[in-house]
């Protein structure tokens, strides 16, 4: 059974990203007890998927390898992975919280040797990298992965696959008999941190996502541009493993439209402007990208950035909400629309396509196991009846990885604001 130490002085962080983990070392440095529970066998969220950062282009080990090492020192903090929080029951101060913990199915003495992959034979979806490929049922989620510890997919469990992954191990680290367990917590104040998720673009139907193989995603390309990621790096087309050296990015796919996603999800357009240099970086100037817009939104700090992409002959702007995409003969996908300066029609070819798809909150307001108010896209607001639940980061907001931090930052400080009266009224 699972052990873990709380009290109604203990705050709980919920989503391990790069917000839940700042929240939590934030809370932790002042002194605070924390729990910080996390629904992946890892840490990082979807920042350690990230290849780089904007504007510095700095990759995410920059930041999380600092929060990890953190995090690690100290002794403050109880992380809890592959665990949901099913209940939240009691008020501010007196929390009473459920959790739900998944079987890893292996333990701590696992030393993320690899023999355990390398034995057996079942393959499962890699979810890590979007689904763009395989990997084994016995899988370290990623080289940054915190707890460093493989994983037994649930698939291979009362399998002979299993067993010889057992038996691969040498530090009996293995447990194929591991059992889902609820445990029940206390907590005085509750940080909410569960981030976010990529806009499903299969509901954009005019742009043909899933139906036409060339038309992916910004956060798939973010992993198909990172040597780590499933094509070593190399931007390859799906449908056949060309290079894609004739990349467009739709901007607005499926955002600031009542039909879908109301709001403007912010990093959209940086991200796309920081993807060209992926394009540039993998073929020079025989890359060519073409970015489709509304309006670009690159404000304060990153107006620089976004001037310098501008000025790159390899770069093409065009002002227009793409109509729909089709596909020819040879798979290539052809952006259709007018480009509103001249209002001339254009259908353009291009080996792949990438849409900037917007972000919602991965655990909507109406689905948290308590009271809290949300806005209209589910994202959470402050709520003063409620006044010892805290949404922090993406779950507040669609915000870039600096917002989120200065997010989960203030609500630290609110969550060991109201600890601190709790343990007030108990001396």
């Amino acid at each position: 059974m699972t052990s873990v130490v709380a009290t109604n002085q203990t705050i709980l962080v919920v989503g391990g990203g790069i917000s839940g983990m700042t929240a939590a070392l934030e809370a932790a440095e002042t002194g605070k007890q924390v729990v910080l529970v996390e629904k992946n066998p890892y840490l990082g969220g979807r920042t350690v998927q990230l290849y780089r950062y904007f504007p510095k282009m700095c990759h995410p080990t920059c930041g999380l390898e600092i929060n990890l090492r953190r995090l690690k020192a100290n002794p403050r903090i109880q992380v809890l992975t592959m665990a949901e929080v099913t209940g939240i029951s009691g008020d501010k101060g007196a929390y009473s919280v459920s959790v739900k913990l998944k079987p890893r199915y292996v333990n701590d003495n696992c030393t993320a040797c690899g023999e355990c992959g390398k034995a057996v034979k079942t393959e499962i979806d890699d979810a890590f990298n979007y689904n763009l490929g395989k990997i084994k049922a016995a899988y370290l989620p990623s080289s940054m992965a915190y707890p460093q510890r493989y994983v037994i997919d649930a698939a291979i469990v009362g399998t002979s696959d299993g067993e010889v992954a057992k038996a691969a191990c040498k530090y009996n680290a293995v447990e194929l008999d591991m059992q889902e367990e609820v445990v029940t917590l206390n907590a005085g104040a509750i940080v909410w941190a569960t981030g976010w998720q990529p806009y499903d673009a299969t509901k954009i139907v005019y742009y043909g996502y899933g139906r036409f193989p060339n038309v992916i995603s910004n956060v798939e390309f973010e992993r198909l541009a990172d040597p780590h990621g499933p094509t070593g790096g190399k931007i390859l087309r799906p449908s056949d493993g060309k290079e894609a050296k004739n990349v467009a990015f739709i901007q607005c796919a499926g955002s600031r439209d009542e039909n879908h996603l109301r709001h403007c999800s912010r990093f959209c357009c940086m991200a796309s402007l920081k993807q060209t240099h992926y394009v540039q970086e993998a073929f020079g100037d025989a890359g060519k990208s073409t970015i489709y817009y509304i309006d670009i939104r690159a404000i304060d700090r990153f107006e620089d950035f976004y001037q310098n992409v501008k000025s790159n002959p390899n770069v093409n702007f065009v002002k227009s909400k793409v109509a729909r995409i089709t596909e020819d003969k040879e798979g290539n996908p052809i952006c259709n629309g007018v480009n509103v300066e001249g209002y001339k029609r254009y259908a353009t070819a291009h080996d792949l396509v990438v849409l900037a798809v917007g972000m919602e909150p991965s655990v909507k307001g109406m689905d948290i196991p308590a009271e809290v108010m949300s806005d209209s896209s589910g994202f959470i607001m402050a709520d003063p009846a409620n006044a010892g639940i805290f949404g922090a980061g993406c779950a507040t907001n669609a915000l870039d990885v600096n917002r989120a931090v200065q997010s989960a930052t203030a609500a630290a400080l609110r969550a060991i604001q109201v600890v601190n009266k709790v343990a007030r009224a108990e001396a």
